[in-house]
């Protein structure tokens, strides 16, 4: 009896031991299972599809309606509404703080960041202490002389001269057929360069871009750095629109509360392009859950969200028209021959004012007019593949005016009925700023979900 419980009891331990060992087997080198991605704070799931892509209508623009391809594109997370200035001043913000708290740890003021597990102070890196609080109304000599820089000599904080510095990887250079990566040999050809930008400050704080090209002998040359001006240009309100007074807006759209959940514009590509960066870095400090990283919407992804589900909409509610079967316009645009208010915006207004599409998205037409990350070119549906189909390049400093222009989607507050529709592309190039672009974000979906 003994015998057999203790030969129960070896067999009760080997069952258990292959539970918990390879045995020599193939089971994977992390645990694996379902994941459930959180649903980020401010938007929507938009789920995987297919759709028509291109113009509706003729193209008031070449005479010629654009070639229309049947598409598929994956689930993604999307923004609900536009970037609002309240939520694009965090970022302006941060950049603030960050360069405050640099500034004071430069200046030996230790106290402003998190010490190494070493007794040295490493000058060259450390990371910035958050919680304590920036001594803006300071009277120490140390501190008043440390931030005397980002102030104006009436006492007022500097905010257009606020830069961010970020870098990213160039795949496009790593996709080149002489720069493909030699498996048998461990490395990368014998010749292989990467053509990337490089930003600095000069001695009289300008900021200066040069392209250079490189040798390609580590990933780490495929990345670009770049200096961007984070505040937006107030200043397209009086040059957008000459011979109009627009004054108000000039000294009071991005900064007074009043206007805090209006969209945010004057934003160039490259700034939206930046914020796209920092916003990833933000999630990913404050959040140890994986996560793709924010970016701008591809021009597929862009039109099938407008869309809302419906293959063929013309607008983003669904129907032919602008306007319901009561004469309510649906979004705010330029209706008429200028009757502005007649769909009770003038210009820009708060986000949010209209119903949104059946993907719970507002605002894909009209209000501001939406920059993608694409690039712009006449033909491209011609192309691009036909599952998440895109065509971008990634412009350098020293590459012509035309290779900068980027699709911008949604039409605006200043345009007739026919640039808000769902179909319809314009551009613009990716270093103006204008007072009818704005953007959103996406973040491509981890894991599958069945959308029935």
């Amino acid at each position: 009896m003994k015998i057999a419980k203790i030969l129960s009891i070896v067999a009760m331990a080997a069952v258990l031991a292959s539970c918990t060992h390879t045995a020599g087997e193939l089971v994977g080198a992390t645990k694996s299972g379902d994941f459930k991605e959180a649903n980020p704070y401010g938007m929507v799931y938009i789920k995987k599809g297919a759709f028509m892509m291109g113009e509706n209508t003729q193209s008031a623009i070449f005479g010629q309606p654009d070639n229309v391809v049947m598409v598929t594109v994956n689930a993604f997370w999307m923004d609900e509404t536009e970037i609002t200035n309240n939520e694009y001043r965090q970022f302006v913000n941060w950049v603030r703080d960050s360069i405050a708290y640099t500034r004071l740890v430069d200046a030996g003021l230790t106290d402003y960041a998190i010490q190494s597990r070493y007794d040295d102070f490493d000058e060259e890196n450390y990371a910035i202490n958050w919680k304590k609080a920036l001594p803006w109304n300071s009277h120490d000599e140390e501190v008043v002389e440390a931030l005397a820089p980002m102030f104006y000599s009436d006492g007022s904080l500097r905010t257009i001269d606020l830069h961010y510095n970020y870098h990213w990887m160039n795949y496009d250079q790593a996709q080149l057929p002489h720069n493909k990566f030699d498996v048998a040999k461990g490395k990368y050809p014998i010749g292989a360069e990467a053509r990337v930008d490089s930003s600095w400050i000069d001695e009289e704080g300008w900021i200066r871009d040069s392209t250079i090209v490189r040798p390609l002998r580590e990933p780490s040359d495929l990345i670009t750095n770049k200096i961007i001006s984070v505040y937006p240009d107030t200043m397209v309100w009086i040059r957008d629109f000459q011979y109009a007074y627009n004054d108000p807006m000039l000294h009071g759209y991005f900064s007074f509360p009043g206007y805090a959940e209006y969209p945010v514009v004057g934003v160039t590509w490259e700034q939206a392009h930046a914020f796209c960066h920092w916003r990833t870095q933000l999630y990913r400090t404050n959040v140890n859950v994986p996560a793709h990283v924010y970016r701008l919407p591809t021009e597929a992804e862009w039109e099938y969200a407008a869309r809302g589900g419906r293959r063929m909409a013309m607008y983003p509610w669904g129907s032919n028209y602008a306007r319901d079967a009561k004469g309510c316009f649906l979004a705010n645009f330029k209706p008429y021959r200028g009757a502005y208010n007649d769909d009770t915006g003038t210009m820009t207004m708060k986000v949010a004012q209209f119903r949104p599409n059946d993907f719970g998205l507002f605002d894909m037409a009209g209000n501001v007019a939406e920059w993608t990350a694409s690039a712009f070119q006449p033909s491209s549906n011609t192309y691009v593949s036909d599952v998440n189909p895109d065509f971008q390049y990634m412009a350098r400093k020293d590459d012509p005016a035309v290779m900068k222009c980027k699709v911008v989607r949604g039409g605006s507050w200043k345009d007739i009925s026919y640039y808000i529709q769902c179909g319809v592309r314009t551009y613009e190039y990716q270093f103006e700023s204008r007072a009818y672009i704005g953007f959103r974000c996406v973040r491509s979906f981890i894991g599958e979900i069945n959308n029935n």
